[in-house]
């Protein structure tokens, strides 16, 4: 008898990864917001930046890890496997760009850093947009990996034997 889907550690990753995308996509879009509002909203569309960004980076860590526990599994099958590793360099390239954003952004929130604000704010939205692109390109060869390659994917027989 097979194992529990579940237990299959190559699932773990889709489950994970979706999360981070959404999150760190919208916490770029609040705090890009941010920087052109004005008043008593601009606080607001501030801490919801925040606050998405710091969670949004640590689940993007989570995706990064289950990323590598499916890698060993995912790479074996593929045909081009260059396409998981272009994928993986992209991924850390987010993990790394909104870990760095959600740093700065700690640092100005405690008043740690108390030369040009408004420009350490601007490069804190610099960056995220920058990692907002390097997600879109991730995603992409994500999907290049599971879709054209099948990788991950439990393939049946022709018959469907196995759903017996």
């Amino acid at each position: 008898m097979s194992e529990p889907t579940f237990w299959r550690t190559e699932i773990w990753h889709p489950l994970s990864v979706h999360f981070p995308i959404a999150i760190l996509l919208l916490a770029t879009i609040a705090k890009s917001v941010a920087l052109f509002v004005q008043g008593d909203q601009k606080p607001f569309w501030q801490k919801a930046g925040s606050y998405l960004l710091y969670l949004g980076f640590i689940t993007a860590w989570v995706a990064i890890y289950t990323g590598d526990m499916a890698d060993g599994i995912v790479s074996r099958k593929l045909c081009d496997p260059t396409v998981l590793k272009d994928h993986e360099i992209a991924a850390f390239n987010v993990a790394y760009l909104f870990s760095a954003a959600a740093a700065l952004n700690l640092l100005l929130s405690f008043g740690l850093i108390k030369v040009w604000p408004k420009a350490l704010h601007v490069l804190t939205v610099v960056l995220m947009l920058i990692g907002s692109g390097y997600l879109t390109y991730a995603g992409h060869l994500g999907a290049q990996v599971v879709y054209q390659q099948a990788g991950g994917v439990n393939i049946p027989t022709s018959d469907c034997a196995g759903f017996e």
